[in-house]
């Protein structure tokens, strides 16, 4: 029996501890993966900011899908993603991923698998503020060669 994802696309912070918490209790689940994101600062210390846009509705059907899909492929119990936008501090936590399965094995492959969807073709765009001005956050070769193993 497959899990139904929660999906949240949200500007407020959330916090790690009272939402893994909440997370996964139930008798079939054996194996729980977190992942949390933070805003880095690339910029040499100089990021005031990451400023994250996203088109509503969109993005949340696009990650609802590959999540709905990570429950299939993995039996998991529960899954979780949270994503942030707007403008966020460096330090500030920008995304959660959550996945319960009743072994380890499969928490972990699914929530590197939706962690690689994230980073590559989840439909969100980041621009990073800095005092000289801002700059779009281009896209890595390396997110796109994590996903070839799926």
């Amino acid at each position: 029996m497959a899990c139904t994802p929660r999906i949240r696309v949200q500007t407020e912070t959330f916090d790690t501890g009272a939402e893994l918490a909440a997370f996964g209790a139930q008798p079939r689940t054996g194996g729980i993966v977190t992942f949390s994101g933070v805003v880095r600062d690339l910029a040499g210390g100089d990021l005031t900011a990451m400023e994250i846009e996203h088109y509503p509705g969109m993005t949340e059907r696009a990650i609802a899908g590959i999540a709905a899909e990570a429950c299939t492929r993995w039996d998991l119990t529960d899954c979780l993603v949270i994503h942030r936008y707007g403008a966020l501090a460096p330090g500030q936590p920008i995304m959660m991923v959550a996945t319960a399965a009743g072994h380890r094995a499969e928490a972990f492959a699914a929530a590197e698998f939706l962690m690689d969807y994230l980073k590559s073709r989840a439909p969100f765009w980041k621009k990073e503020i800095t005092a000289e001005g801002a700059e779009w956050v281009a896209a890595k070769d390396s997110d796109e060669d994590a996903l070839k193993r799926w």
